[in-house]
């Protein structure tokens, strides 16, 4: 994997800023499963994954000339990957508020509860995405705490936090004795 500083890494980033849609697409290929484990880490579904990695790509091209040059391509889109989950966490919250809202003014049954264990995934779905985010590319991911901080635009200390946190609720939840 290619890091910013490495001379392909920037000759490639350099390329691309000047239009060049093969060095575009090489950074796609080098950083792709990377974006899209995280992105299936934040999505409700493979489905939903996919397509928030495709919008981040696209979103990287048009925006290529934010890139910092001593930031690498793939801190860059799994940024622009959490920007974006965050908005459709926010459109989804006010959607179910919405629909909330509309439910309580008909009459409801008792629903029966589930008495199997969460799975991982549906576990993390639990968590805040700032939390569940945090916890996917450090826990789950093979980034640093320091990464993690770039690519969520928060404090190192507060990406500690949110792991730490992260890591509590989902053994609360999958009933694991930490």
């Amino acid at each position: 994997m290619e890091q910013p500083g490495d001379s392909s890494h920037a000759a490639l980033v350099e390329r691309a800023r000047r239009g060049s849609d093969t060095a575009f697409s090489r950074l796609v290929s080098e950083n792709q499963a990377a974006v899209r484990a995280f992105a299936r880490r934040l999505a409700a579904n493979p489905a939903d994954a996919d397509d928030l990695a495709q919008e981040a790509f696209v979103t990287a091209w048009k925006k290529i000339d934010h890139l910092r040059p001593d930031a690498s391509f793939r801190t860059f889109v799994c940024g622009i990957v959490f920007a974006k989950a965050r908005n459709d966490r926010r459109r989804f919250n006010r959607a179910a508020a919405r629909d909330t809202q509309w439910h309580d003014l008909t009459p409801q049954t008792a629903s029966s509860t589930v008495d199997t264990k969460l799975s991982v995934q549906a576990a993390l779905q639990v968590l805040p995405l700032d939390v569940r985010a945090a916890v996917s590319l450090c826990v789950a991911g093979d980034y640093s705490h320091s990464e993690a901080a770039e690519i969520l635009g928060l404090p190192l200390g507060t990406v500690k936090t949110h792991i730490q946190k992260g890591r509590e609720a989902l053994n609360r939840l999958l009933g694991v004795e930490s």
